[in-house]
């Protein structure tokens, strides 16, 4: 005795669930690819042949016309005045001791003022960054 199926299997592959998956793998990639940058200020860093890895949670942004931003972790960058500077690091190494503190200059800053942010580090015992951008080969 040979059974029927009541169901026909079909043969044809339906796209619909595949096209989900991928339009919400594209909203997560755009998503999280916005979190990559970490500060939207223009700053052209000097280049330098070696790279280190550091996760600072303090940026201090110098940009070519002399303007300071600081922004703690993921927050966004604020400007501040210079004489303001060691107050807000040092409220910001209370709360976290063991956290580095980046310094994004733009090249065409004198040196002079990339010193006066190294000194605050220096006389505070700050670990201190210095950001570049890898040389061109």
């Amino acid at each position: 005795m040979k059974l029927k199926r009541k169901s026909k299997v079909q043969e044809t592959f339906s796209m619909a669930s595949m096209t989900d998956v991928i339009f919400l793998l594209l909203i997560f990639f755009m998503v999280t690819s916005t979190l990559v940058v970490p500060s939207a200020l223009k700053v052209t860093l000097p280049q330098s042949s070696q790279q280190a890895s550091a996760t600072p949670v303090t940026r201090i942004t110098l940009d070519a016309d002399q303007r300071y931003y600081i922004s703690v972790g993921d927050s966004k960058d604020q400007e501040v005045i210079f004489e303001d500077l060691a107050e807000i690091l040092a409220s910001t190494i209370a709360q976290n001791p063991d956290m580095y503190v980046a310094l994004y200059a733009d090249e065409s800053v004198p040196y002079k003022e990339v010193v006066r942010v190294l000194n605050i580090a220096v006389e505070n015992n700050y670990k201190m960054v210095l950001a570049t951008r890898p040389l061109k080969k």
